[in-house]
């Protein structure tokens, strides 16, 4: 599913335009990136957190020569689905 067609998803279940419907997945991954920027995570019971997780140094190899090279340290933001969506995905 791409973008446009969560928005129309969005308007059809709501009831709203798709203009609202626009607005408010926007504003959705907007919240998100702000709070995984600051560092905390978001948790929506039954569906999941968002988190982020440091990823530490590490030494990895270019496969075209072979060379040995140092990756840095970083921060990568994940999900961990919750108990409902976890059941609801395996049509339980």
């Amino acid at each position: 599913m791409t973008k446009k067609e969560l928005i129309d998803a969005m308007a059809t279940k709501t009831g709203s335009t798709k203009a609202d419907a626009e607005r408010a997945v926007g504003a959705l991954i907007e919240v998100i990136s702000d709070v995984l920027k600051k560092g905390d995570s978001l948790s929506l019971i039954g569906f999941g957190t968002f988190e982020v997780r440091e990823r530490p140094a590490r030494t990895g190899r270019n496969p075209r020569t072979g060379e040995e090279l140092k990756i840095a340290a970083s921060k990568i933001p994940a999900f961990k689905a919750g108990a409902t969506l976890k059941t609801a995905v395996n049509g339980k």
